[in-house]
């Protein structure tokens, strides 16, 4: 493991500004203990882009004491009993990756950084690390309540298969023992499992919040409840493909908080117990968690920041969300299929922030989220979206009744880039080019303002039967796209080229699909850069067709 050089910083802040990390923040806090010890697997970066961050800052906006204990040596509980015993809970995350992806290629190679880390050096982390990190803190302190959240937790909150060890494994819940799991982003839940065990609540009796699972005790009951899916259970989906499709489809089928139903799953002589998913945050809320006092830089003691904070430290973030429900993303299955939004000043502040920070040099990097052109994109009608088990707003085509009204966007775009010290506001999200392609306005301010010469895009294939298993539009989608991204730069007077995004191995392609797609590149002269050979993440539909 290389040891990173410390990197002198234009305007470095001091620990003070910072969540506590210490032992010693705590005593200079004048704490005798925290409330609430964070345990990630990512180096801790105050910036809303790093999920620690985000929920450390709005429980301490609470008035809760919270501790991150980042990237802990996890051989021993030495660096758990450096600190006293949480009066809470621990919090426990393996990051903001599923540690297996962020670990290996798709050839189950090792890879050589690890974007989340000071430097990228690798190693700071196990495999599989919400189970172990969970482990640890029962080992520190008895008795003290554990609940698991973040990527890793959600993807694996129910039986899954695991691409790296080639077999189905129980849900998450029954290798970390955990108390409680969060699935989702998680702000709503957090808080409100502090408030109820600060006001002297047991922590099994949670178990009644909304995005949450849990496991029953092998002698407890389970309360008989009407509308409750039973899935098919962990010893008959690790031998049966057809009943794990099918305890797949359910769980898709169960993702709108306006309809979705208690899920429940057999696993030995216990009960895995999965509540509806959080119905998510408000404009407000939104707006809240996003302008907590962030200080946006890795903390002080990192001799070099992660990567991954130097692609996202310029960027602000306006929606979460995705309702394109593609098969291969996990985005959907993280954050939910709803948009969620920012209010347009609350965005507009922040980009003002930035721009009169020193060290901003007058690019934002970003104005996005998931994707850069759902902002404010709902169902047009508020009682059907309740009622919706459609798996995809966009395919196999676009919804009547979905607004795909790119105006508060475009004014979006265009009072950002007028904030005084803004230079130029890149768009480096994923654009949904089937929504684009019909919006004029949107890709003629896009290629007159927004690209600075080459867009990235994700067609993922030109055959349109992979394309349909996917659920992506199909090849002509993209030549549309293409054709009046095009057209749209010749009207800025500028010559700007798309760098389209493929991944190979999707399940469903064949060779001959390979084939079509390079003899597309071929006449059309692109040379991708990146080609992604297809990994099968934990609950995804496209993981499934694989298993």
């Amino acid at each position: 493991m290389r040891t990173p050089r410390r990197r002198e910083k234009s305007s470095d802040v001091g620990r003070e500004a910072f969540l506590v990390t210490t032992p010693e923040d705590v005593a200079a806090r004048g704490w005798d203990r925290v409330d609430v010890l964070f345990v990630t697997g990512d180096a801790y970066v105050d910036h809303p882009s790093f999920a620690m961050s985000i929920l450390g800052r709005w429980l301490e906006a609470h008035g809760f004491r919270v501790a991150i204990l980042s990237q802990p040596d996890w051989r021993s509980a030495d660096a758990w009993h450096a600190f006293e015993r949480p009066r809470l809970f621990c919090a426990v995350s393996a990051g903001n990756m599923d540690s297996m992806i962020n670990h290996y290629t798709a050839n189950k190679k090792r890879r050589n950084a690890d974007a989340y880390s000071p430097g990228g050096a690798i190693g700071l982390r196990p495999d599989r690390p919400t189970a172990v990190y969970a482990q640890r803190c029962r080992e520190a302190w008895k008795g003290v309540p554990v609940v698991t959240g973040g990527v890793e937790a959600s993807l694996r909150r129910i039986a899954h298969y695991d691409y790296w060890s080639d077999r189905v494994w129980p849900s998450n819940l029954v290798t970390s023992k955990a108390d409680l799991l969060a699935y989702g982003m998680g702000e709503s839940t957090i808080l409100e499992i502090a408030q109820r065990l600060d006001r002297g609540e047991p922590i099994k009796s949670l178990r009644d919040l909304r995005g949450v699972a849990y496991l029953l005790g092998k002698n407890e009951p389970w309360p008989a409840a009407e509308g409750v899916v039973t899935l098919p259970d962990y010893e008959t989906v690790v031998e049966d493909h057809r009943a794990f499709a099918e305890m797949t489809r359910k769980l898709h089928h169960e993702t709108n908080p306006g309809n979705a139903r208690t899920l429940v799953q057999r696993h030995g002589d216990r009960l895995l117990v999965v509540n509806p998913p959080d119905p998510g945050l408000d404009e407000a809320t939104m707006d809240r968690v996003h302008e907590l006092p962030y200080t946006r830089r890795p903390h002080p003691d990192y001799a070099e920041p992660p990567p991954a904070w130097e692609t996202i430290r310029d960027s602000v973030q306006i929606m979460r969300g995705c309702f394109g429900g593609c098969t291969f993303c996990s985005i959907t299955m993280h954050q939910g299929r709803a948009i969620q939004s920012r209010s347009p000043d609350s965005i507009l502040r922040e980009v003002e922030a930035l721009a009169a920070r020193p060290d901003f040099k007058g690019g934002i990097s970003d104005l996005g989220g998931p994707t850069a052109n759902m902002y404010r994109m709902r169902c047009t009608k508020p009682e059907v979206e309740k009622v919706c088990r459609r798996l995809s707003c966009v395919h196999p085509k676009i919804c009547k009744l979905l607004d795909t009204d790119h105006a508060p966007t475009l004014d979006l775009m265009r009072r950002a880039r007028a904030v005084p010290g803004v230079k130029r506001v890149h768009i480096a999200s994923g654009i949904r080019m089937d929504l684009a392609a019909d919006s004029p306005e949107y890709l003629d301010e896009l290629a007159r303002h927004h690209v600075g010469g080459h867009l990235k895009v994700a067609p993922e294939h030109v055959s349109d039967r992979v394309l349909d298993l996917m659920k992506k539009p199909g090849r002509a989608s993209f030549e549309i796209f293409a054709e009046r991204f095009e057209a749209a730069s010749r009207r800025a007077g500028k010559v700007q080229y798309l760098v389209p995004y493929f991944i190979a191995s999707h399940p469903g392609s064949g060779v001959e699909d390979m084939i079509e797609l390079a003899i597309f590149l071929k006449e059309r002269g692109y040379r991708p850069r990146q080609v992604q050979d297809f990994i099968p993440a934990p609950m995804d539909i496209a993981t499934c067709m694989y298993w």
